[in-house]
């Protein structure tokens, strides 16, 4: 019976231990699988402080290179508005450039006729350390000329020579910089330089691109300055030539109008001084020819002819040039009253009807129904006309054909048209036969006789008048005489 109890005490303890062992076992799954867990939870944390430094470093790496987009952009701001070359080094010292992560900067440009660098802006650089730089640059001056030949930016994390960067951190006092070239279409040529001591701000790939750009802005800015610089010196010479060239003129107009005068008073002075004995010498040619002294022989009957006809010619002559300078003196008053150009048109076709008779050449006339008055001095008027339309008869060829053409043009005046069918005037002489005593070289004149004084006292008429006249002219085909007149006083 004890025995039978003992075992079954045994077996129950047996039961118990497997029981435990089993139960041991399962706690030590579990306790590997909470451990698994904690591995993984604390990878996972390490990933996330991992992530969060990675964010962190982009958030910094991102807000930096927006303050330098914002200093880029002051910066570009301010020198597109600097006009002045030596200003605009200044400007950039001056405004944010250190917003752009690097404490230290300098530039320099080069010099041609002086074949070395020279300084243009430094910042953070004593003026003894720039003075420096400048002479360690010059003595290592193709290093950087070369850096214009090949217009690549450079810096401590683009170099792959070792040396080369320990030579440039020396020379500028950095342990990180960036140079980039700046290449102005004309003009000298240089280099920005931008660095830092700090070991904590290594420059990036972005900052080579903001300096590289900031590099690009200063070029233009140095064209857009060289280039107002020569367009300003441009207008001030030539302002200044304008202000001489006036003076000039001025002074040559006062000796016109001097030269004018003195003219027209010696013209009428003579004028009238020749009126007087023209006047005898026709006086008594034609009592002679009369014979009221006496029979003439024909002989010379025929002279005192040409003596008659010739001072004709010359009292003409001298009435015209007395005209002339009335006009332009003022000394002739203008009796302006409305005139019907119909009327007067006609009355000199009459008066001129043996001449185009002879060649018969005829005469249209075409006057617009809003244009038959004008407001002009009667005389006057009539001989513009028969110097005109005499002109066009003198070098019509016969059976030819003279047109007048009277419109009305704009609201304040009227235009004349007259045109013929002759040899007309060659080409570049339009504006000379308006000249006084100018001829043009023709056959025609040269058999006809003149003074070369009508077309002169028509234009100082129609000018007297507020208006203007002028010709075109076809050589071989006829010309086209055409003047303004007012229509209203």
């Amino acid at each position: 019976m004890i025995g039978f109890i003992f075992i079954l005490i045994l077996v129950g303890f047996v039961a118990a231990m497997v029981f435990f062992v089993a139960r041991i076992q399962a706690l030590r799954n579990e306790a590997d699988k909470l451990r698994l867990s904690l591995e993984e939870m604390d990878e996972q944390a390490k990933l996330i402080v991992r992530t969060d430094i990675e964010l962190n470093k982009t958030q910094e790496e991102l807000d930096k290179k927006i303050i330098g987009l914002y200093a880029l952009q002051r910066i570009s701001r301010v020198i597109s508005t600097t006009m002045e070359e030596n200003q605009i080094f200044k400007v950039i010292a001056a405004n944010h450039l250190e917003d752009l992560g690097f404490e230290k900067s300098c530039g320099f440009l080069w010099n041609e006729e002086k074949k070395r660098f020279s300084y243009h802006l430094h910042l953070n650089y004593s003026e003894n350390e720039i003075q420096e730089i400048e002479t360690k640059i010059n003595n290592d001056k193709y290093t950087y000329l070369d850096l214009l030949q090949t217009q690549k930016t450079i810096s401590s994390i683009s170099l792959r020579d070792g040396e080369k960067i320990k030579d440039i951190n020396r020379t500028f006092n950095s342990i990180y910089f960036i140079i980039a070239p700046v290449l102005p279409k004309e003009g000298s040529q240089g280099f920005i330089f931008v660095g830092t001591e700090n070991t904590d701000m290594n420059p990036n790939e972005g900052d080579e691109e903001l300096i590289n750009i900031l590099a690009h802005q200063l070029s233009q800015a140095l064209d857009n300055s060289r280039l107002f610089e020569k367009t300003w010196r441009a207008q001030h010479d030539l302002e200044k030539k304008v202000d001489e060239r006036t003076r000039e003129l001025r002074h040559l107009l006062e000796e016109v109008k001097i030269m004018s005068k003195r003219k027209t008073d010696f013209v009428s002075s003579v004028s009238h001084e020749l009126r007087t004995p023209l006047t005898s010498i026709k006086g008594y040619a034609s009592i002679l020819l009369a014979g009221k002294l006496g029979s003439v022989p024909d002989e010379i009957k025929e002279r005192l002819e040409k003596i008659n006809r010739h001072s004709d010619e010359l009292t003409h002559m001298v009435n015209d040039l007395l005209d002339i300078s009335r006009i332009e003196s003022g000394k002739i008053a203008m009796k302006r009253e409305p005139q019907d150009l119909t009327e007067i048109i006609k009355l000199i076709t009459d008066l001129l009807s043996v001449q185009l008779k002879e060649k018969n050449i005829e005469v249209l006339v075409d006057i617009r129904p809003n244009a038959t008055t004008t407001i002009a001095d009667r005389s006057q008027l009539e001989r513009v006309f028969i110097n005109l339309m005499g002109n066009a008869i003198k070098f019509t060829p016969p059976a030819g054909k003279i047109s007048v053409y009277v419109r009305k043009v704009g609201d304040q005046q009227l235009q004349v048209d007259i045109s013929d069918t002759g040899c007309g005037i060659p080409d570049g002489e339009e504006e000379k036969i308006f000249e006084e005593f100018y001829r043009v070289d023709n056959p025609i004149n040269e058999q006809v006789r003149g003074t070369g004084l009508g077309l002169s006292l028509v234009k100082h008429i129609i000018a007297a008048h507020g208006g203007k006249i002028w010709v075109k002219s076809i050589s071989g085909k006829g010309s086209t005489f055409s003047f303004t007149l007012p229509l209203k006083q």
